[in-house]
């Protein structure tokens, strides 16, 4: 009886939420204590269990992050079910979901509460520029499967969506010091302010230096890398306008410098330096829940290749939505949004290339009963792009006009969640995501290269590049089992990938050259490509403080090359560079002051891009393990001694650098 009675107030406290509470934030600690889980409210805006969220999302809580030992955002995520990550460096990794990864993998829409942080050029994720300490990120919400009509353009093969402690409800005050091997430094600070009862903010910064992993043969070169060294820093206001408005504003910094894995298999020095600005009106209206948003990203990206490529990215978002219900068993979203996006084109320039998008999005969430649940979504994208500027001599497609072109997407996201009992989940979905081409790839590079006297091809974007379409089908099944104080998890799904865009390759001319013009190598949509695959997780408690968790995924790829297509050559052969088997296997225990977690991930084996000519060489499968001891000591001081890739002093995970044995002591005093 008491328990029932505990679960019908919880119902009771989510509808409250989920009805009245949007003009303020959203308290996720008292929503998370309230359920005794963690509670998002990413995919549809109103509190939910990631469990019942109309996407297969897993939330990675401020715990585990800490408990990880883990100094990296993509070294956290690698402990995820389902997640690929390729560590090229020590600065560098690229992160995607269930498979398809390459270098500056471009399918994953990262977000730091609901502000896109990937970078536009390329449309990769440059982790290291992302202006969060790990101190100040409440949970991380892992979508896999393509949500863009839940989530927004680009959320193709899935979404990371960074939530950080709100000044308004936590008083989060921390300083962390870290030291270890390879030369690694790192320092970090977040400090929150109660400006007045109506205002709060918090501030925080850090900065991380560390030596680059060592080379195994002759390459790379010792101009093609550098120790990776960043500095970021973030500004989280939020104030009480009025009781039904609210006004949020955020601001961050960061400057990074590392070796990277540019385009192919080759590695070079970069210098990437990010602003972005936000602000969000929230406000309860008699028409719902009022949002109006905006905010703008900016980047510099220097790139140490032939001679220097210099990229300056600005992005502009504005968007405006309203959430509201209609009787007590439907919740609607409907909203609107405008981007306009510009790049220089270089390392050639005298020219820029640009689009605008124009977004109209809804959604229908629908309580069918007590037990059933079924969400609709369904968000239209119309880009308009367009070039101004000169052209290098004897260019092909030498015409602007060819540039005035509109691309007009419809994304869609379908979801039917059964709780047939207190301990069972069902879902099923459909989705379907579209990835438009980068900047990048529709004319922000020109570059002629002289191969003999006489013969000049140039390196060209290519302006009639197709989105790349990807739908996916998933059943998942959820239980909370009491003989094991824990959950188990079985996930089914299948994708279909339509008209898949290469790099470029110099291996052949796309463009042919006449009597007046150069050829050219050019991006091409390349392949086709389906999927299949099967999710397996499981996590418990043990009686003296112990806790497992264990988790495997399985893909099978296969490509359809289009005629003439070489996919190793083309960068687009995701058959044989995806492992078809990832997992990791965990433990932890905490008992007074202390806590202690190891964690086992797998990946099995596979092949990629070797740094010496770029063929396909394998990778055997391979396991990494990282661990923490911490002890909690008085007057909120931690101390903890953690280490990655530690069965192994020098690892292989891809065809580059080799992954190398860390270890670090940390010092954390909170107040």
């Amino acid at each position: 009886m008491k328990k029932q009675f505990l679960l019908a107030g919880a119902a009771a406290g989510l509808a409250l939420a989920a009805s009245t509470a949007h003009a303020q934030s959203i308290d996720y600690g008292s929503l998370q204590e309230l359920f005794g889980e963690a509670v998002t409210t990413s995919a549809t805006g109103s509190p939910q269990r990631s469990t019942e969220a109309p996407a297969d999302m897993q939330i990675i809580s401020a715990d585990e992050i800490r408990r990880s030992g883990e100094t990296t955002l993509p070294g956290i995520l690698q402990r995820a079910a389902g997640i690929d990550v390729l560590n090229h460096a020590a600065g560098q990794s690229d992160v995607s979901v269930r498979g398809y990864n390459q270098v500056s993998s471009p399918r994953l829409l990262v977000l730091v509460n609901g502000r896109q942080v990937y970078l536009d050029h390329y449309g990769l994720t440059a982790w290291a520029t992302i202006p969060v300490q790990l101190d100040e990120i409440r949970q991380i919400e892992v979508v896999k499967g393509p949500g863009s009509a839940l989530f927004g353009f680009n959320a193709v093969s899935g979404v990371v969506n960074i939530i950080t402690y709100n000044p308004k409800f936590d008083d989060l005050d921390v300083a962390t010091l870290r030291g270890g091997t390879h030369g690694a430094v790192s320092g970090s600070l977040a400090t929150t302010f109660k400006l007045s009862d109506a205002v709060s903010m918090r501030l925080s910064g850090g900065a991380i230096s560390q030596d680059e992993w060592a080379n195994t043969g002759v390459l790379p070169t010792p101009d093609q890398k550098t120790d990776p060294k960043s500095v970021t820093a973030n500004l989280d206001l939020v104030a009480q306008l009025a009781p039904k408005t609210e006004l949020r504003m955020e601001g961050a910094w960061a400057n990074v410098q590392q070796a990277t894995q540019a385009g192919g298999y080759s590695y070079t020095v970069t210098k990437l330096i990010t602003t972005s600005a936000k602000a969000t009106v929230t406000s309860d209206t008699n028409f719902g829940t009022v949002q109006a948003q905006v905010y703008q990203n900016q980047l510099k990206a220097k790139y140490a290749l032939v001679g220097g490529i210099n990229w300056n990215n600005t992005i502009t978002v504005a968007s405006l939505q309203d959430l509201f219900k209609v009787g007590a068993n439907h919740t609607f979203r409907i909203g609107g949004e405008f981007r306009h996006n510009t790049l220089n084109v270089a390392p050639v320039g005298g020219a820029d290339v640009s689009y605008n998008v124009l977004a109209a999005s809804g959604m229908w969430n629908w309580a069918v009963s007590e037990h059933l649940t079924t969400t609709a979504a369904v968000r239209v994208d119309k880009l308009s792009l367009e070039r101004s500027g000169t052209f290098v001599a004897r260019a092909p497609m030498a015409n602007n006009a060819l540039w005035d072109r509109d691309i007009t997407e419809t994304s869609a996201n379908l979801t039917a969640a059964w709780r047939p009992t207190e301990a069972d989940t069902f879902r099923i979905s459909y989705g379907r995501g579209i990835q438009a081409p980068s900047l990048i790839e529709m004319g922000g590079i020109q570059l002629p290269i002289a191969l003999a006297p006489g013969f000049t091809i140039d390196l060209i974007g290519n302006p009639n590049l197709k989105p790349s379409i990807v739908t996916n089908y998933e059943f998942a099944y959820d239980r909370d089992v009491a003989a094991i104080k824990g959950k188990l998890g079985f996930r089914l799904f299948a994708q279909d990938w339509k008209d898949l865009k290469s790099a470029i390759s110099t291996a052949g001319l796309d463009i042919m050259p006449t009597a007046t013009t150069n050829g050219a190598a050019t991006y091409i949509n390349a392949a086709d490509s389906k999927l299949k695959g099967a999710e397996v997780s499981a996590s418990g408690k043990l009686s003296g403080g112990f806790g497992w968790r264990a988790d495997y995924t399985w893909t099978d790829v296969k490509d359809s090359p289009f005629a003439g297509i070489n996919p190793t050559a083309r960068y687009v052969a995701f058959a044989q560079t995806t492992p078809s088997g990832r997992g990791n296997v965990g433990m932890d225990w905490s008992r007074g002051p202390w806590e202690v977690d190891a964690n086992l991930h797998y990946v099995g084996d596979y092949q990629f891009y070797d740094i010496v000519n770029g063929a396909l060489k394998p990778v055997e499968a391979y396991a990494s393990l990282s661990s923490r001891v911490g002890y909690r000591a008085a007057n909120g001081v931690t101390l903890a001694l953690a280490g990655q890739n530690l069965l192994n002093e020098r690892q292989k995970q891809t065809r580059g650098l080799e992954a190398e044995r860390r270890v670090m002591f940390s010092i954390s005093k909170s107040w």
